[in-house]
């Protein structure tokens, strides 16, 4: 057995365990939260927990205050559920992947929608064809 192999299956057990216990909590802070992944120390001291949530920056904020307030009691719900020596601490970030994601997919939404503009649209609004930037031509309409 692998050094790693231990955590990876502490960790993955973890997810499922806090995946189904925090839509539970009563805490109004806490929205609507997917547990993305669970990384666990090799020593298995400690747990963070990796999560994304729907909604505003000032949502994200209390989800996470929620979370912390909540850390005590996901803790012993999971030294309940999973049979180990000691239960690790948890520490929850919010992973900002997916949000990673969703900008770049933005801005090629809005790139995309500046390359189809029609060519007289987007001489007027100074938005170079492929061609005109082959060519070095800024396109302001005057001929040689």
């Amino acid at each position: 057995m692998t050094d790693g192999a231990r955590p990876e299956r502490v960790a993955e057990e973890f997810r499922e365990v806090l995946a189904e216990e925090i839509p539970r909590l009563k805490d109004p802070r806490v929205g609507f939260v997917t547990v993305t992944r669970v990384e666990v120390t090799p020593d298995l001291r400690r747990a963070i927990v990796y999560y994304t949530v729907m909604g505003e920056d000032r949502d994200h904020r209390a989800t996470q205050a929620g979370l912390r307030s909540a850390a005590r009691h996901l803790r012993s719900t999971l030294g309940r559920e999973v049979r180990m020596k000691f239960t690790p601490e948890l520490e929850f970030r919010e992973d900002i992947g997916l949000t990673g994601v969703e900008r770049v997919s933005a801005i090629l939404r809005d790139l995309e929608r500046g390359r189809s503009a029609p060519v007289g649209e987007a001489a007027e609004t100074g938005i170079a064809s492929g061609a005109d930037r082959a060519t070095g031509d800024e396109g302001d309409g005057e001929e040689e």
